[in-house]
C-alpha cells in the first residue's frame, strides 16, 4: 500500500510536467462539456478531471479573475482569535513562513470550509497574490473558486499538490500549491488546512513531504498545550506527569513527521481553541474541554447537545419539554442537572452550566453544528466527510429527534442536488442511506456508462427493488 504523501504526488498519465500543463491548458478549451463526464481529456490526472467536473456542476466560474472576500477586516480578526488553528500558528511561523522569504513562497492557513484565515511569506508574492484575492478572509473553498489546492484537499480529505493550469481559474494558471488538511489531533474534527502557494517549487515533492511533517508537528503541538494547561489545574504531580507526556509527544512529532525542528521549546502556550462536543454517529457524546475528553453518559449528552444548540439558554420548562418525550418533571430535570455539574465541574469549573435559564458559560461546537454551517455555505462535500452518522441515534428526546432530523434531511437534500456521484455513494455507504432508492438511483445517473461502480448501484437497486416487492 502507498503511503498518503505517495498518494498526493502528481502522478497520473505518466506524462511529464510539461506536457501535463499542456494537457491541462487544452482541457480548459472543454470545460463546458465536462458534465456528465469528462472521460474525453487525455493526458489530465483523474482526480484533476473529477475537481473539475464537481466544479462544474457547483457553477464555479474559471474566468473569474478574483476570488471573493467572505469575510471583512473586523469579522476576520474576531474570528481568527477564536478559532482552534490560532494556537498553531506559532509553529506554522517558524516552520514554514521564516523560510518562505528566502524562497519567494506563501504559506496560508484557512479554515475548514475553505476560508483563508492567514496568508504570510515573500512580500513581493503577496503583492501579487492580491491580484487573485489570495487574501485573508476570501473563500478558496472548491465550490467558490474551483479546483485549488486548499479547497481540494478539503474536499478529498488529503494532501494534494496543483500544478499552473490544473487549476479551475485560469488567473491562478501562473501559480501552483501544495495543501494539507489539518484535522484535531483528539477529536479527529476537520479544522483546516495548511497550503504553500508560489512557483513550481511549491509542488516540489518534498514540499509535500514538508507540510505534511508542519501539520504533524502543529498537531503535537496543540496536544502539549493541553496536556500543559490541564497539568497547571491538578496541582504539581500532574504537572510532572504532563511534562513526560509532552516530551513523548514532542518526540514522536520529530520522527513521525521528520521535522527537525518539531522539538522546539519557542513554541507559545495559552493559545485558544475550540471546545468540542461529538454527537454524530455515537449515543454518548464524546465532550472535549480544555483538552480533556470524556464520555457523557446518555441523558447528559442529550443535555449538552440541546444547551449547545441553544446558546441564548433555555428555561427548566422548555429544556425538560426538549428532553423527555412524555414529559419529565422539573424536578427530574433539576436532579440530572446537579449530576451533569459534578462532570463538567472535574473538566473545567468555567464550563458549569448556569441556571435561570440554563445555559453554558462556553462556547461550545458540536459536530452538528459544524455539518449545518459547511451546509449553508453549500460545502457539502466537507460536511459529508465530518458527518459520521446521526445524531445520538438513539435518543428518544424529542429535541434531539429535531435536530437529528433536520441535519440529515438538509445532508441528503444538499447531495442529492448538488452531490456528484462520488458524493452520493459515499452518503449511500452511511447506515441511514442503506435502503435509500433515490440517492442510488441519483449516482446511477451522474455515473459514466463504463465506470466499474455501476455494478454495485444496480446490484442494490436490485436487492431494493426486491425486498420492498415482498
Amino acid at each position: 500500500m502507498r503511503n498518503p504523501v505517495q498518494q498526493a504526488v502528481p502522478r497520473g498519465s505518466g506524462l511529464s510536467p510539461e506536457l501535463r500543463q499542456q494537457s491541462a491548458r487544452a482541457g480548459h478549451e472543454q470545460l463546458g462539456s465536462l458534465v456528465p463526464g469528462a472521460e474525453q481529456l487525455p493526458g489530465l490526472r483523474s482526480l484533476i478531471r473529477e475537481s473539475w467536473q464537481r466544479s462544474a456542476q457547483l457553477h464555479a466560474n474559471p474566468d473569474n479573475p478574483e476570488a471573493p472576500l467572505a469575510m471583512d477586516r473586523e469579522e476576520l480578526e474576531e474570528y481568527r482569535r477564536q478559532h482552534p488553528l490560532a494556537a498553531i500558528m506559532p509553529v506554522i511561523h517558524k516552520l514554514l513562513v521564516l523560510p518562505s522569504h528566502d524562497s519567494g513562497m506563501l504559506v496560508a492557513v484557512g479554515d475548514e470550509v475553505g476560508r483563508l484565515l492567514w496568508v504570510e511569506g515573500d512580500p513581493a508574492m503577496q503583492r501579487r497574490a492580491e491580484g487573485m484575492m489570495f487574501v485573508p478572509g476570501a473563500d478558496w473553498s472548491e465550490a467558490t473558486v474551483g479546483t485549488s489546492a486548499p479547497g481540494t484537499a478539503l474536499a478529498l480529505g488529503r494532501g494534494i499538490q496543483i500544478s499552473g493550469a490544473e487549476h479551475y481559474k485560469r488567473s491562478v494558471h501562473p501559480w501552483s500549491c501544495t495543501a494539507v488538511p489539518f484535522h484535531d489531533p483528539d477529536s479527529g474534527a476537520l479544522l483546516g488546512v495548511v497550503d504553500i502557494t508560489g512557483t513550481e517549487s511549491a509542488v516540489a515533492p518534498h514540499t509535500l513531504s514538508l507540510v505534511e511533517a508542519t501539520v504533524a508537528a502543529a498537531q503535537a503541538h496543540l496536544r502539549v498545550e493541553r496536556l500543559q494547561l490541564a497539568a497547571a489545574r491538578q496541582g504539581p504531580p500532574a504537572r510532572r506527569r504532563a511534562a513526560a507526556a509532552v516530551s513523548g509527544t514532542a518526540s514522536a512529532a520529530v520522527t513521525g513527521g521528520q521535522a527537525r525542528t518539531a522539538g522546539t521549546r519557542t513554541w507559545a502556550s495559552g493559545s485558544l481553541y475550540r471546545n468540542s462536543l461529538q454527537l454524530l454517529g455515537r449515543d454518548q457524546a464524546v465532550l472535549s474541554l480544555d483538552g480533556r475528553t470524556v464520555t457523557l453518559s446518555a441523558r447528559h449528552s442529550e443535555i449538552l447537545a440541546l444547551l449547545s444548540t441553544h446558546p441564548e439558554g433555555l428555561n427548566a420548562e422548555e429544556l425538560s419539554a426538549l428532553l423527555y418525550p412524555r414529559g419529565g418533571s422539573t424536578m427530574t430535570l433539576r436532579a440530572e442537572m446537579v449530576r451533569l455539574r459534578k462532570v463538567l465541574q472535574q473538566l473545567n469549573p468555567d464550563a458549569v452550566p448556569e441556571s435561570r435559564p440554563y445555559r453554558l458559560p462556553v462556547d461550545l461546537l458540536p459536530d452538528s453544528g459544524q455539518v449545518l454551517s459547511c451546509l449553508q455555505r453549500g460545502a457539502h462535500r466537507i460536511a459529508l466527510e465530518i458527518y459520521r452518522g446521526a445524531v445520538l441515534p438513539r435518543s428518544e428526546a424529542p429535541g434531539i429527534s429535531e435536530l437529528r432530523n433536520r441535519v440529515s434531511a438538509l445532508l441528503r437534500e444538499a447531495v442529492l442536488t448538488d452531490g456528484s456521484a462520488e458524493s452520493l455513494l459515499k452518503y449511500a455507504e452511511l447506515p441511514e442511506a442503506q435502503d435509500d432508492v433515490g440517492v442510488r438511483t441519483a449516482a446511477l445517473k451522474l455515473l459514466p456508462p463504463r465506470s466499474p461502480k455501476r455494478a454495485a448501484v444496480v446490484a442494490d437497486l436490485e436487492r431494493l427493488e426486491a425486498e420492498l416487492s415482498a
